[in-house]
């Protein structure tokens, strides 16, 4: 009897494994989250390993898979941007359920895909859950090619691309990201400030290390998830609105470039002047001090003169245009930059 139920057993694993918990067992190649080929890119939480959900903007996912569709599982409504084989990306607008992201068949063969959602914050709640791809009878995923170097975007709603086209994937930090052939996160929300004010400014002094999204009381980030070859901060616009001082503001900014080398000892920080000035003083006399500390390895940007006329959507934010210039402009300065 013993020995019925030890081969019972064994059966009902091979055909289902559902005496392994939930989430504990994902065949690589099966397009469920926890498919070690599909590559997280960004800060996501992992913990339930059925759903996993990005953090800040830009995060995204990206994996190759066999056969000529796809689709993607999710649970409750989200704005979602999908590219495969590299070309542009395709906006889905409040989809759930079962997405196609191929209503076209591709042609037989290998392709890659990625998948970026819309990041929940402000007024916009959707449910950004990643649970997994659905692929054709046969087919299976595989791990894209490596591309060997992550670059982090710290920033505010510039950096999130707010009032660009497609938000974080037409923003300058993605589309540099992207032409520089190197994985890239964008660690901003709209209205971030550099420096905590009284009047509850968000501030990447505090909040840049926490895990989801800036929201306080949130777990910090693992850092040791992922490392920056280089890091690119954009901040100081809307520290101004918010009475921040030019000494405490160069004094902030001069302690986060000190935080962030204990994170990423070997990363390259940029430092970028806010492209309509505010603070171009104190964050290059940052960058000056951490230099005279014997922290070499840290740059000032100027980007004076970057936008074009055209290249606003409004007084502050850059649109479509404005973001190809900054990318057109930054990533020759990142090529030269990064090993």
């Amino acid at each position: 009897m013993r020995r019925c139920i030890v081969l019972v057993a064994t059966v009902l694993l091979s055909l289902g494994g559902w005496l392994i918990a939930p989430g504990a067992r994902a065949a690589v190649g099966d397009g469920s989250p926890s498919d070690t080929n599909i590559s997280f890119v960004g800060r996501w939480n992992t913990s339930n390993k059925a759903a996993y959900v990005p953090y800040w903007a830009g995060a995204y996912l990206r994996v190759g898979f066999t056969g000529r569709t796809v689709k993607l599982r999710q649970r409750n409504k989200i704005d979602l941007w999908a590219s495969i084989d590299g070309k542009a990306f395709t906006a889905f607008s409040g989809v759930s359920g079962t997405v196609d992201l191929t209503p076209t068949a591709l042609a037989s063969g290998n392709h890659t895909l990625i998948v970026s959602y819309r990041q929940v914050a402000g007024s916009y709640t959707g449910d950004a859950v990643f649970q997994g791809l659905v692929l054709d009878s046969g087919a299976a995923t595989f791990k894209a090619p490596a591309r060997g170097r992550l670059v982090e975007f710290v920033g505010d709603s510039i950096t999130a691309g707010t009032t660009s086209s497609q938000l974080a994937v037409t923003d300058y930090a993605f589309v540099t990201g992207e032409r520089l052939n190197a994985d890239h996160t964008q660690i901003a929300i709209g209205g971030m400030c550099l420096s905590e004010t009284s009047d509850g400014c968000w501030a990447h002094e505090t909040r840049y290390w926490m895990s989801s999204g800036g929201q306080a009381g949130t777990d910090l980030w693992d850092f040791t998830r992922y490392t920056a070859a280089a890091v690119v901060i954009n901040l100081g616009t809307n520290d101004k609105s918010h009475g921040v001082s030019g000494a405490d503001f160069q004094a902030d900014y001069i302690t986060f470039l000190t935080k962030l080398r204990a994170k990423f000892p070997n990363a390259k920080l940029l430092a970028m002047r806010t492209f309509i000035g505010r603070y171009a003083a104190e964050t290059q006399a940052a960058v000056r001090a951490r230099n005279a500390s014997g922290d070499l390895a840290v740059s000032y940007v100027d980007t004076t003169g970057w936008l074009p006329s055209d290249g606003l959507s409004d007084s502050v934010h850059p649109n479509d245009k404005g973001h190809l210039a900054i990318a057109a402009r930054l990533t020759p300065i990142l090529t030269a930059t990064l090993p």
